[in-house]
């Protein structure tokens, strides 16, 4: 099914990578950076299926050589820790094709960047695993009329005024939105039914709990119908999601119901067989009522002290606020333990491959961007485990220890809450009951007087 994906990355000087580097992985194409000398050849890379680059009217249109136009920002660039580009990865709708992909993603950058200023390098990978997906390198400069490369900013008053808002935290938003607009579209003019949202759940009003972000090697494991702890986790996320949505409903439908019986237009009998009921004379002069259903009716009334309509309406609301407490504290437990494996996850990262980011930081500067090439997919997992820890952290010592007895912790509330649940839907069950005998007597009670009228039609 669609699923919406849209990362934004800065790719830096100061990280220590390349945008040639980087723009010759991604089209499986061999480049040589003529800011250090260094070639870089990707033309054994699988799994590219189109490449393109798109400009604004006023770039030079020899920037449409991948090679010229990522050498010219190096050049550009002189700073040691310049943002030399801005790469957009994108999750494209799988049940399009490859073609309506490229003019999707076409579309989309166009309208996005392209408009605004900026180049757009666009290669699409599709490995025919059921993941096909867009790399969108932007640059980072604006061009000056004359198509020579302009300023990021300007000093006023001795303070940095940017030139181009597109570092503002605003664009992000903007971006993302933009593009799950451009896949609803397209998905919309091939009569297909599934939409994508980039909001979360909570931000869009669902009350559902999240499943947890699979990953690359999770989801291609998945797809070989190999089980991984995520796809598990996240089926188990489904049923209960699926079950939290059906007792929701169920818990309306009696709501609704005793609106009804209470209301002034309901039949009056009824009122009279719920109160009967209510009351304890179990089946006022009829016997089809099972005994064991009776039986259950009138304990689950007594064990509540519900002995009015007004107060089976308030067990009712009551089953609906503690349906909100259940779903709430499962859905903080998913959350928090989705937080949790990714501390440990990242953690076990940053653990894993710190020895070869300490290896690579020792190496000379003219160097550094061969090394971090030839070891690319491993310090960038490292960068972006520090850069993760960092931020959650806020310079604290790793606490993966403390973090996995947490976990176990609430695994074991969750089990607590399933209870909780399973006596709930017992309870929803009672009164469902309390309606089905209330609604067969009615019925009952109703049959003489359609036979009395049948008969009397026959004389």
């Amino acid at each position: 099914m669609a699923i919406f994906h849209c990362s934004i990355k800065i790719i830096s000087r100061g990280k220590g990578q390349s945008a040639v580097a980087a723009a010759a992985y991604r089209a499986g194409e061999k480049i040589t950076n003529e800011y250090d000398g260094i070639t870089y050849d990707y033309t054994r890379k699988s799994g590219v299926a189109h490449t393109e680059i798109l400009l604004p009217s006023h770039a030079p249109r020899e920037y449409t050589d991948r090679a010229v136009l990522w050498n010219a920002v190096e050049q550009v660039e002189k700073a040691k820790n310049s943002q030399l580009a801005r790469e957009i990865e994108l999750a494209l709708p799988a049940e399009l094709t490859l073609e309506r992909n490229d003019s999707l993603v076409r579309e989309y950058v166009a309208r996005c960047f392209v408009s605004v200023g900026m180049c757009a390098d666009v290669c699409i990978h599709d490995k025919k695993d059921g993941n096909p997906h867009a790399h969108i390198m932007l640059t980072m400069r604006p061009f000056e009329p004359d198509g020579e490369w302009g300023a990021k900013a300007h000093k006023v008053n001795g303070k940095k005024i940017p030139t181009i808002d597109w570092n503002e935290q605003t664009k992000a938003e903007e971006w993302r939105a933009g593009w799950a607009e451009a896949c609803n579209a397209f998905l919309e003019r091939q009569e297909l039914p599934e939409r994508v949202d980039h909001r979360s759940y909570e931000r869009q009003g669902i009350e559902q709990i999240p499943t947890v972000h699979m990953g690359v090697a999770a989801t291609q494991m998945e797809r070989k119908g190999i089980a991984t702890e995520r796809g598990d986790r996240n089926r188990e996320i489904v049923v209960t999601n699926k079950q939290l949505r059906q007792l929701r409903a169920r818990i309306k439908q009696l709501t609704d119901w005793l609106k009804e019986a209470a209301a002034p237009a309901a039949p009056p009998t009824l009122t009279g067989i719920l109160q009967s009921i209510l009351d304890g004379d179990g089946q006022p002069g009829h016997s089809r009522i099972p005994e064991k259903t009776a039986a259950r009716v009138l304990g689950f009334l007594q064990e509540n002290n519900i002995s009015t309509l007004p107060a089976l309406r308030r067990k009712v609301l009551e089953m609906y606020n503690q349906l909100d407490d259940v779903q709430g504290t499962v859905k903080y437990i998913e959350q928090r333990l989705n937080t949790l494996d990714e501390h440990i996850r990242q953690g076990g990262i940053y653990l894993k491959y710190r020895e070869l980011y300490g290896q690579y930081q020792q190496i000379k500067p003219r160097k550094q961007s061969a090394f971090y090439e030839t070891h690319r997919a491993e310090l960038m997992a490292f960068e972006a485990a520090k850069r993760y820890l960092d931020a959650c952290l806020n310079g604290h010592a790793l606490p993966l220890e403390a973090g996995k007895k947490e976990r176990a912790k609430l695994a074991a509330e969750r089990v607590e809450f399933s209870r909780d649940y399973a006596a709930l839907k017992e309870q929803v069950l009672d009164v469902e009951k309390v309606q089905w005998t209330a609604e067969k007597i009615l019925r009952e009670a109703k049959q003489p007087q359609k036979d009395k009228r049948e008969k009397a039609r026959e004389f």
